[in-house]
């Protein structure tokens, strides 16, 4: 059967880029591997997904080349899909750092997408394997040829549409770095990315009381912080500041190859040795003082941990300068080494995938390869948690969409 664009992967960037060519005349075949469409917007946002955030700009996002995002992000804004929504009146909310979310269900948007690919009359193949893809050198009106257990297809264009590696229980596979591979496009080693960070087996027995914290904090590495809850759990840190702040920490190990500390500011926004010695006069312990701004249990193990029984036990105005200067640069800087991550069956994203070096960032085609585009997570695009990710799925897949 012969196609003007076969897509593989129907997820929000291959449904999106599907519709985009239907509606241009092109006769387009979508191939997914699993039976449920479009999991991941289902699983988003406790099932409410969690679509796109007011503020969107090239800032939200890590790549390689942080610049490369810029033109699809501009040609298919956030207000583009929001006016999808609305169209369709499907209603959203905003939540704090404008998330916006359905008022409903995620299955709303699902619904959109898939009513937007059949208005288009694109053609589904689901559930289909892909065995095996060849360009044929000889053929240029249809120079790809796809082979799966459904038979075999041929188009004018390839859209691999196919994801990364986080949550793998719903179907997460490398086909996309390995069909790039394939063809000589190079790859951005793939990591998890807004996942918890892992401690090792010695620094979690000692946080071990603090297990069940949970804080308002900010998450540094080096010249970037977040502000939200920092999570103290059994295997290390969680919590949207820890899974914002490990895509920084991730990218960082892989261009020095080592590992460095995060910084966890216990009391963001006051300066903790002001505000200790302002306080030196108090008759009662430093973990009572502390317990104003954080858990109270917190407060008194990381003061035992940290400062021993002189600082537990004793008035605060019996601590030396020296102490309590001592305590309160750890209070705003407190180092902690990952070990690593929790890999990609925490992980929201993947971090990494296909080089922005070897794609044209207005059409998403491959430099070298006519006719190859790649789009959405299998890109090396990783945006923050708050819908910045779908939005790269909507702009990418709609600009490919235009050319493909």
């Amino acid at each position: 059967m012969q196609f003007d664009v076969i897509i593989i992967g129907a997820g929000a960037a291959g449904m999106m880029c599907a519709a985009q060519a239907g509606f241009r005349g092109r006769r387009v075949l979508l191939v997914d591997h699993t039976r449920k469409l479009g999991e991941r917007i289902r699983i988003s946002g406790g099932g409410r997904c969690n679509f796109t955030n007011r503020t969107v700009s090239a800032d939200h996002f890590l790549s390689q080349n942080p610049h490369f995002c810029r033109s699809a992000l501009a040609r298919f804004t956030q207000y583009d899909f929001i006016a999808m929504l609305e169209q369709r009146r499907i209603a959203y909310h905003e939540r704090k750092h404008g998330q916006l979310f359905c008022n409903d269900s995620s299955q709303e948007i699902i619904t959109m997408l898939r009513d937007a690919c059949s208005d288009a009359g694109v053609r589904w193949a689901i559930p289909c394997s892909v065995q095996s893809i060849e360009r044929l050198a000889g053929d240029a009106a249809l120079p790809w040829r796809v082979h799966t257990d459904q038979g075999s297809f041929q188009s004018r264009s390839l859209v691999v549409a196919s994801g990364g590696l986080a949550i793998p229980k719903i179907g997460a596979t490398p086909f996309g770095y390995r069909l790039a591979e394939q063809f000589a496009v190079p790859v951005v080693p793939p990591r998890p990315a807004l996942v918890p960070l892992a401690l090792a087996p010695d620094l979690l027995e000692r946080l071990k009381p603090m297990a069940g914290a949970t804080l308002d904090a900010s998450a540094r590495f080096a010249a970037t912080a977040f502000r939200e809850n920092v999570l103290i759990t059994h295997r290390g840190l969680s919590g949207p500041a820890i899974l914002q702040i490990s895509s920084y920490w991730q990218m960082q190990e892989y261009r020095s190859g080592k590992k460095q500390p995060v910084e966890i500011d216990l009391l963001p926004g006051i300066d903790a040795g002001d505000w200790l010695h302002r306080q030196r006069q108090g008759r009662g312990p430093l973990s009572n003082l502390m317990a104003e701004h954080l858990p109270r249990r917190f407060a008194h193990e990381w003061c035992s941990l940290y400062g021993g029984d002189k600082v537990v036990n004793r008035p605060i105005s019996e601590l030396g300068r020296r102490d309590i200067d001592r305590i309160a640069s750890l209070l705003n800087a407190w180092p902690l080494m990952p070990a690593g991550t929790l890999g990609f069956g925490k992980a929201e994203v993947t971090l990494g995938g296909v080089s922005t070096a070897a794609l044209s960032s207005k059409t998403m085609e491959a430099r070298e390869v006519p006719g190859l585009y790649f789009i959405g997570e299998v890109v090396d695009v990783t945006g923050w948690l708050g819908g910045y990710n779908f939005q790269w799925a909507w702009s990418s897949g709609w600009v490919a969409g235009q050319f493909a």
